[in-house]
């Protein structure tokens, strides 16, 4: 019986308007870090794949350090302030120095183009310590 419940939850969950977008799993709105962090991403309503998997449905993380957004179908550049994760991460190790910083955790096609503000999430952080 608990299957057959569990089952019909994950069916009817995006009928019932189930939370879809990305999110920081770590750090968090407002975290104070050290200048070496693991950053941890989720995402719902999208598969996350390989930037080498071209199917309608997947994308990838792109992180923004102090960067302004991208529009929807707009491609991510590729520089210091949007970092790609295109083997289809969901975590990666994060090297800044200290200070204050705007993350964006953006989701993209398989080839960069952003999915808009839907699937996009941005934090404050505070860097502090020694790099």
């Amino acid at each position: 019986m608990k299957q057959i419940l569990c089952v019909l939850g994950l069916l009817l969950a995006p009928l019932l308007g189930a939370a879809q977008g990305v999110d920081f799993i770590y750090p968090k709105d407002g975290d104070t870090v050290e200048p070496t962090f693991w950053a941890k991403f989720s995402v719902s309503g999208l598969e996350l794949a390989p930037a080498t998997e071209v199917r309608p449905g997947t994308g990838h993380h792109h992180l923004f350090i102090n960067a302004v957004d991208i529009e929807e179908n707009v491609v991510i550049p590729f520089d210091n302030q949007h970092k790609h994760y295109g083997k289809g991460q969901s975590e990666a190790e994060i090297f800044l120095q200290p200070g204050k910083y705007k993350l964006t955790l953006q989701f993209g096609d398989s080839v960069h183009r952003s999915y808009g503000a839907a699937f996009k999430k941005t934090i404050s952080i505070n860097v502090v310590g020694k790099p």
